[in-house]
């Protein structure tokens, strides 16, 4: 084994000839010299050998920054300690010499540990028996913060920084050995990056952003003397008290210790003094409740863009981990919600109900091919703050209690641990993709009367007749033989649950799943099982709960022609060195997509689908009328879709697509079930979304969509 003892015993003399070996290990310290003062070198050197040789620095926690889709508009930021790195070039040459000037004056003159700083310190410290001064250079202090950011665990970071002999040796060799490897300036930039101001501002860009709203590179002098006093004592010294004295004479002093280093002139010194202590404080936001008010109602989407994050596991192994990575990564994450196609959103949404309303409608757009969301939006305000919020019934204890409007943080679009609503008809798209798929062509027919005696057994109630379930349909001018084209285009229950016994109910069930539908209430987890599914008639009449963003992306694979792409919130995610984030050989923010059916069952439910808006179909008749024509009124472009409502008008929904975007839109209230929305809201979803898209259309081409072949025609 190699000997290292003259290396170590080299160090130690160097100690020794700076007249430290016994003061310096002492200087600071709150017990007697005599602990350490006799050890001699060879004692030294057995002390220093079991010491760390080179300091092990762990990058600082980072702060995240969540911008919109145009990589400009922030969202939001995520951090447990508010920091971002910058380098010299982008600090203002004040603060780095207010910062020498107030912590180091000798900084430039020493090798890590200054032999004339801890002689004067000890010879204080002996005179007022106890702590008086302390002795720690700029690199001693920038070890004591590297190692205290590289603890795991709490013991680690209290030996970092407790007032101890072995924590001031430890950090005195590490002190050398980093003045040994970088050079000053570098040692200074870490040290301006890593120091805590206050306010839970860590590092110089995120002190001079708190403090007065601006870079760092902006500050003046008397700005950056005033954060170089902070790092002393951030509270004792805080200028955003009413008392600012103490901060105004801290100031003072580093601006008196920066004349004397001759780094500004007598003039400079004399002006700066005079100055008022002029804050622009700001808070920086943090997490998805501190969306800035003027788009609060993002909220929302930054909360399904978490939810989302939870789930990748590129970004950890628990859920935990991939939280604290948020937070400290220090990403810079571009979504994919569009500002001007959510502020056309919102316009729509809040036209038809007010933010103080108990019925809830919002809307999702989705980009069909990529899956991304550029739109979440409903008439509700992202915010923890409910004590202003309205009232409602509540029929099972008999009472009113507080409704979730119009403030909350339940995830109403999707995401979370919502269930979502019964979105009604719009199921019926899972029986016709299902039904294409299995070979069935559009013109398959069945005689469609009002009340439809089904093969499927349920308990007696007001929809069987005996103990078979029979559904009826919503209009008796229905009633007639019927095609996939008018029996989607007029919602012809009866059809549905015909065409539903044909294909079989398990399959319209796997097709939902294919198309990214979870079962979040026990009733759907049990009857979407293997040995229940192909009983499940009332499936296809949407009895089941479906969130916004699954509905939305379900008819985007249809606008993309069959393609599935998992709901995606982010175009771009960018580690803090500027590389984007990989998992697995592939950018996490790329689309995920997959085939899910052909391209010509796609291309033949658009068909039908064409029907619902009034645009008519392409290779067949829609039977006279469908149920949303003033969807294509509205929009004037291609476009298809599916209304949704359930039984007693409980909820209304509607989904519609062009070859460019899809959304999905709904009113209900998510405090009371059976608060029905009525006949009068039926229509509101409808012209939500047309009037959406119209608007996030404008200025695009009027992309037609392309018919089906024969095959799934006749």
């Amino acid at each position: 084994m190699t000997d290292r003892r003259p290396t170590v015993a080299g160090r130690v003399a160097l100690l020794i000839r700076a007249g430290l070996i016994a003061g310096l290990v002492i200087a600071g310290l709150s017990y007697p010299f005599t602990a350490l003062a006799g050890m001699g070198v060879k004692a030294g050197t057995d002390a220093l050998e079991n010491l760390p040789e080179q300091l092990t620095e762990v990058p600082a926690a980072q702060t995240s920054y969540v911008y919109a889709r145009d990589g400009k508009t922030l969202l939001t930021m995520f951090y447990e300690e508010y920091r971002r790195q910058v380098p010299l070039k982008d600090m203002s040459p004040y603060i780095t010499q207010a910062i020498v000037a107030s912590e180091d004056t000798r900084f430039y003159e020493h090798h890590g540990v200054d032999a004339k700083g801890v002689a004067r310190a000890f010879v204080a410290n002996q005179q007022a028996g106890g702590v008086s001064q302390g002795a720690s250079t700029l690199t001693m202090q920038y070890v004591r913060m590297a190692l205290r950011d590289s603890a795991r665990t709490p013991k680690e970071a209290l030996e970092a920084t407790e007032q101890t002999a072995a924590r001031k040796l430890r950090e005195m060799r590490l002190a050398i050995e980093v003045e040994q490897r970088l050079s000053k300036q570098e040692i200074l930039a870490r040290y301006l990056n890593a120091a805590y101001f206050g306010h839970r501002a860590y590092g110089i860009y995120a002190a001079s952003e708190v403090f007065f709203s601006k870079p760092a590179k902006d500050l003046t002098l008397n700005e950056a003397a005033l954060l170089a006093g902070l790092v002393k004592a951030p509270s004792a010294y805080d200028p955003a008290t009413k008392d600012q004295e103490p901060a105004r004479q801290r100031r003072n002093y580093v601006i008196d210790q920066m004349q004397k280093m001759g780094s500004i002139t007598a003039a400079q010194a004399a002006t700066a003094k005079k100055a008022k202590i002029n804050l622009r404080l700001s808070a920086p936001p943090n997490d998805c409740v501190s969306v800035p008010d003027k788009h609060n109602d993002w909220g929302f989407f930054c909360d399904y863009f978490k939810s989302w994050w939870r789930e990748q596991p590129a970004f950890g192994k628990t859920v935990l981990d991939r939280e604290e990575n948020l937070r400290r990564g220090g990403y810079r994450v571009i979504t994919s919600i569009d500002p001007r196609i959510q502020s056309a959103a919102m316009k729509h949404v809040l036209a038809k109900e007010k933010r103080d309303s108990p019925f809830a409608h919002g809307e999702v757009v989705i980009q069909p091919g990529t899956g991304r969301i550029v739109s979440m939006a409903v008439n509700r305000r992202y915010s923890l703050h409910q004590d202003d919020n309205g009232r409602h019934s509540d029929r099972a204890q008999d009472k009113d209690v507080r409704g979730n409007y119009p403030n909350t943080v339940n995830p109403l679009l999707g995401g979370g641990d919502m269930a979502g609503y019964q979105a009604g008809s719009t199921f019926k798209i899972f029986t016709m993709l299902a039904a294409l798929e299995a070979g069935m062509p559009l013109s398959t027919s069945f005689y469609s009367p009002d009340r439809f005696v089904s093969k499927y057994i349920t308990a007696p109630g007001p929809a069987t007749c005996g103990t078979h379930w029979c559904p009826k349909n919503s209009s008796k001018s229905m009633t007639g033989t019927q095609t996939m084209w008018s029996g989607f285009g007029k919602s012809v229950n009866t059809y549905f649950v015909q065409l539903e016994q044909r294909v079989g109910a398990e399959k319209a069930v796997a097709m939902a799943e294919k198309l990214g539908l979870k079962w979040r209430t026990e009733v759907d987890k049990k009857l979407a099982t293997p040995e229940h599914a192909s009983g499940w008639g009332a499936f296809t009449l949407g009895v089941s709960d479906a969130t916004p963003v699954e509905i939305a992306n379900a008819f985007a694979t249809v606008a993309a022609e069959g393609r599935y792409c998992e709901p995606l919130p982010v175009t771009a995610i960018r580690k803090s060195d500027g590389t984007d984030a990989m998992y697995q050989g592939k950018m996490i923010a790329a689309p995920r997509c997959h085939r899910v059916f052909s391209e010509n069952v796609a291309r033949a439910a658009t068909d039908a689908a064409r029907c619902v808006t009034g645009y008519g179909a392409a290779r067949g008749g829609c039977g006279g009328w469908g149920t949303s024509p003033m969807v294509h009124a509205t929009l004037n472009r291609p476009v298809a879709g599916k209304s949704g409502t359930t039984d007693n008008n409980k909820t209304a929904w509607f989904s519609g697509f062009t070859p460019q975007l899809a959304a999905s839109a709904f009113v209900a209230d998510p405090d009371n079930p059976e608060h029905y929305v009525g006949t009068g809201r039926s229509t509101i979803s409808k012209f939500t979304v047309a009037e959406t898209l119209r608007d996030a259309l404008k200025g695009q081409p009027k992309l037609d969509f392309t018919p089906p072949s024969d095959k799934l025609v006749y």
